[in-house]
């Protein structure tokens, strides 16, 4: 029997204390497992909960200002005693688990730190995605995109049975590019795993959150859950986080939100996959991925931003502002005729 393709989805986002070392990781940990438990069971009378979401930093977030620091401290490596509760967890439920990140160490990449968010089901870890685009220039973690002869997928999209599924991080989504990456891969349902800080969260003036996640689900046609950071600000300083998480259709229209402002929440809404299907095959307008015109795009065939800063050292706050001035001469030197 096939599976159904209609279900909800959980944006939770988190208000806990920041761990100081990795022993306080297991708490939150305990904490967003009866998080799921609230979100399957309590929603279970209106619809079924299949996929549960989760913000960035929401295991630690980058208090230290160097790698090393991090890798001391913070880092664990994945898979871990903490993605194995997650699995028995959504194997219990059923249902597919976006984690929030967690400061990643790698023995193959002695001393870099990765910023990951992991896709679990019931059969164990799906996908691990790095964040690209660390939030410059105060994030040291590494991208994968710096380190040559990077392996794995940058863009990895996992087939489920609730569909195909796709997670990005944070300053990942002001890249269009970036999130087409997973469109083109066939995600369905594009996750957005965040810590938006104010300004640019879920009110006006700028509502930058908001802005981006309707404008990445209606052009990729494609659903996006985003669970954002709701820490207080003596939580998580020097920032105020304000929430916002939502749940936006593939013509952008916003199904579900949580009232912006810091605290712990989650948000429910319907996710019809079959529905999207169905459009993405029978439209012929307003169908972007199919109107791509690849070889116009001249803009991208040459690197801005300089990859390979990181090879052989985890990055820094001062090499990461010599890798922005690189990339701000290549787009005033190098235009493309």
């Amino acid at each position: 029997m096939p599976h159904d393709l209609r279900y909800a989805a959980a944006a939770c986002q988190t208000d806990l204390p920041n761990p100081r070392d990795r022993s306080g990781i297991v708490a939150a940990v305990n904490h967003m497992l009866a998080m799921i438990d609230r979100a399957v069971l309590g929603y279970a009378p209106f619809m079924p909960v299949r996929l549960v979401v989760f913000p960035e930093f929401a295991h630690a977030a980058p208090i230290y200002p160097t790698a090393e620091e991090l890798h001391d401290k913070l880092a664990v490596p994945i898979p871990n005693e903490h993605t194995e509760r997650y699995q028995r967890k959504a194997r219990e439920h059923g249902i597919f688990i976006q984690t929030g990140s967690f400061l990643e160490r790698d023995e193959k990449y002695p001393g870099h730190i990765f910023n990951t968010t992991c896709l679990i089901g019931p059969d164990g870890l799906l996908t691990r995605y790095r964040k690209v685009h660390p939030w410059l220039p105060w994030e040291v973690h590494t991208s994968p995109h710096d380190l040559p002869d990077y392996p794995e997928p940058l863009f990895p999209v996992a087939e489920t049975e609730i569909g195909w599924l796709g997670a990005a991080t944070c300053y990942d989504w002001l890249f269009p590019e970036a999130i087409r990456q997973l469109a083109l891969a066939g995600a369905e349902v594009l996750i957005r795993v965040s810590a938006y800080m104010d300004p640019w969260g879920a009110t006006p003036p700028m509502d930058w959150w908001t802005l981006i996640n309707r404008c990445r689900a209606l052009e990729n046609l494609a659903f996006v859950v985003a669970s954002n950071q709701g820490a207080s600000a003596h939580h998580y300083p020097p920032f105020s986080w304000p929430g916002g998480s939502m749940i936006v259709d593939y013509d952008g229209r916003i199904l579900s939100q949580a009232d912006p402002g810091p605290g712990e929440k989650i948000v429910v809404g319907p996710l019809d996959v079959a529905a999207l299907r169905l459009e993405r095959q029978r439209r012929r307008g307003h169908h972007m991925l199919a109107h791509l015109r690849m070889e116009a795009y001249r803009g991208y065939g040459q690197p801005v931003y300089p990859g390979g800063l990181a090879a052989n050292r985890p990055p820094t706050l001062e090499s990461n502002d010599q890798a922005i001035a690189t990339g701000k001469r290549r787009i005033h030197s190098e235009r493309p005729t």
